[in-house]
């Protein structure tokens, strides 16, 4: 019915894009830029993994250091979309020579936050922290 508006009104050239198309116009960088976001993510990220591990060491700093060192590694994973683009990022990670690693790794992002939370067991976020990082190099 919206379609048939959109004909009768003479609105039909100025459709609206689907979220596909939205998303790659609104990716459509230069590359210069795409370079310097790239940086600031994944220096964001290693910094973020650099200031959990330091916080392990203070008391209770177990949830600071699973926080900071699960969002260092989503910022340095993400940093990636800004060089090859978000939907390429996705096909590849999940391709077929990739996809037990992307798994890992991301079900290891979520019990790593989950040992500290909810199981409060020291020894398993740490483990879990050990095969994010395990994953990420895969």
């Amino acid at each position: 019915m919206d379609k048939l508006r959109r004909v009768l009104s003479g609105r039909e050239e100025n459709e609206e894009l689907g979220l596909t198309a939205q998303v790659l116009d609104g990716s459509s960088l230069s590359f210069s830029t795409r370079v310097k976001w790239f940086v600031i993510c994944f220096a964001g990220g290693v910094l973020c993994s650099i200031l959990g591990s330091a916080l392990l060491f203070i008391p209770a700093g177990l949830k600071l250091f699973a926080v900071f060192y699960t969002l260092g590694n989503i910022l340095a994973l993400s940093s990636t979309c800004f060089l090859m683009g978000p939907l390429k990022q996705l096909k590849r990670m999940f391709e077929p020579t990739r996809l037990i690693a992307t798994i890992v790794m991301l079900l290891c992002l979520v019990l790593t936050l989950c040992a500290a939370f909810w199981w409060k067991k020291n020894g398993l976020a740490i483990i879990f922290c050990i095969l994010q990082f395990l994953a990420m190099t895969w």
